[in-house]
């Protein structure tokens, strides 16, 4: 397995952790695998053709877990796409499916492999996780036959299902969970008939587990962490990255923080596809994350978290997105406010033209407030952005966005274009919105793509304000507001 340097005190202080590892804590990792990819055909390869490029990807996965293990971890999560890749058409997919029973069948695979139809790949998972003594998360693809009595069956007489899996320390299988949320390019999968919300308890925590775009939409994402109250979700993903506000670790650390729960989100790693950005996110924080776009190797994260997270008005009280903001009148009248894109969303700007001050931009129902103080200004455009409307590109869905964000150059028709780098830093800011939904993360990106973990802070008033007297060059500061409530 590759080397990596990951961000934060992530993989090194194992030992220490175990001396100091307490009842109401448990040791996370996840593992950035870079995929070996199957070659590009318009005809399905044999089932063992399919089973070795498997058992390649498996076998690295297996040397993660290894590792995981020895440095005391309870449990592990790799990727989606992680054990076959992409580049399929629903039949040349075909062979590399397994027919995935339901885990109330109560099995082992690696001890009991011939029980259901040949499962080479749940029997190895199944040993990986066995022999030593871990759970392991992975995504691999599910098949189940119908046929003509059921009027949704496809015309192949199958449906394929994108699907996670895991298996507890001794094997078993103890979850299943059907992607529902598919990226318009899975076209080679099923969507399942109805939503699932997949939860498993364990002797640290209780989990949920859902799949990369499931996480942008109500269900499951807000279900299990809402309604069932899972302390730990478990996140396989294939992220492409998108600045500057759906970068990976961004997102999901924000994600974190925003619903109160842990979050291992595993990702694979190609960086021609901006494939990167695996973390361990907590409540008040990334624990360990790592992104790399210069190169191809994947990464091993391991980080201590609590055990029993999920939120309750006792521990935490609720945070008040609006209230800040809708006690307030208009900073400023702006003269100059002017429109700009962002992932294809048409953004209202107006620009930060002076070191220090105090800024309102308005869209539609959505009126966003910045203070803020330069620490000495640069040769760098910030503008304070909102937007208000349906995302319609990859997906519909209902967004609120307030953000303070650097223009890529001086000229402002550049604004909204991503931009990884930055030498502006901030004495102070305060950013707050009119929010029409609870359902809002605080993101701060700093130069290099760098999170900023207890440098800044969420009052119950709704305002994201800076802690550090001078902060890291800033690329970005947003509260992200997902709308469930209007889909």
């Amino acid at each position: 397995m590759l080397p990596c340097q990951p961000l934060l005190h992530a993989a090194v202080f194992a030992l220490t952790v175990l001396q100091a590892l307490a009842s109401n804590t448990f040791i996370a990792a996840v593992y950035e695998h870079a995929v070996i990819l199957p070659d590009a055909t318009v005809e399905p390869v044999s089932p063992e053709d399919a089973l070795a490029l498997m058992n390649k990807n498996m076998d690295i996965l297996e040397g993660a877990i290894k590792e995981a293990a020895q440095q005391g971890a309870h449990i592990i999560v790799t990727p989606e796409d992680g054990i076959y890749g992409w580049l399929f058409t629903r039949d040349t997919i075909y062979p590399y499916l397994e027919d995935i029973p339901d885990p109330v069948v109560n099995w082992i695979p690696c001890a009991d492999p011939t029980r259901f139809a040949p499962a080479p790949v749940q029997e190895r998972l199944s040993c990986m996780a066995r022999n030593n003594s871990i759970y392991v998360v992975a995504n691999i693809g599910d098949k189940k036959l119908c046929n003509s009595s059921d009027p949704s069956c496809p015309r192949d007489g199958r449906y394929q299902y994108n699907t996670d899996v895991v298996f507890d320390s001794e094997g078993k299988l103890v979850a299943r969970y059907h992607k529902y949320n598919l990226f318009m390019s899975e076209t080679q999968f099923n969507y399942p008939k109805e939503p699932e919300a997949v939860t498993f308890e364990t002797p640290f925590g209780k989990f949920g587990i859902f799949t990369c775009f499931d996480i942008l939409f109500r269900e499951p994402a807000v279900v299990l962490v809402s309604e069932l109250q899972v302390d730990t979700v478990l996140f396989p993903t294939a992220w492409m990255n998108v600045l500057p506000f759906l970068t990976a670790v961004e997102f999901h650390s924000a994600w974190a923080m925003g619903m109160g729960v842990n979050f291992l989100a595993a990702n694979t790693h190609k960086t021609s596809k901006s494939m990167t950005g695996s973390g361990i996110y907590a409540p008040d924080g990334a624990r360990a994350y790592y992104y790399n776009m210069k190169t191809e190797d994947g990464c091993l994260l391991i980080a201590e978290l609590d055990s029993h997270t999920h939120l309750s008005p006792a521990s935490s009280p609720a945070v008040n997105w609006s209230s800040y903001a809708s006690s307030v009148g208009r900073f400023s009248l702006n003269d100059h406010d002017f429109g700009g894109l962002i992932f294809h969303d048409w953004f209202t700007f107006t620009e930060l033209t002076k070191p220090e001050g105090n800024l309102t931009v308005c869209q539609k129902d959505l009126c966003c407030h910045l203070s803020y103080k330069m620490a000495g200004q640069q040769d760098e455009v910030y503008v304070l952005g909102a937007f208000d409307g349906l995302h319609v590109v990859e997906g519909q869905y209902y967004l609120q966005i307030c953000t303070l964000l650097k223009c890529k150059s001086t000229d402002l028709n550049t604004c909204g274009q991503p931009v990884e780098t930055a030498q502006t830093k901030f004495e102070m800011f305060s950013l707050s919105g009119t929010f029409g939904t609870n359902y809002v993360f605080p993101e701060v990106l700093y130069s290099g793509v760098q999170l900023a973990p207890g440098e800044f802070e969420i009052l119950n008033d709704g305002r994201l304000i800076s802690k550090q007297r001078s902060t890291k060059p800033v690329v970005t500061v947003t509260l992200f507001g997902r709308w469930y409530e209007k889909d």
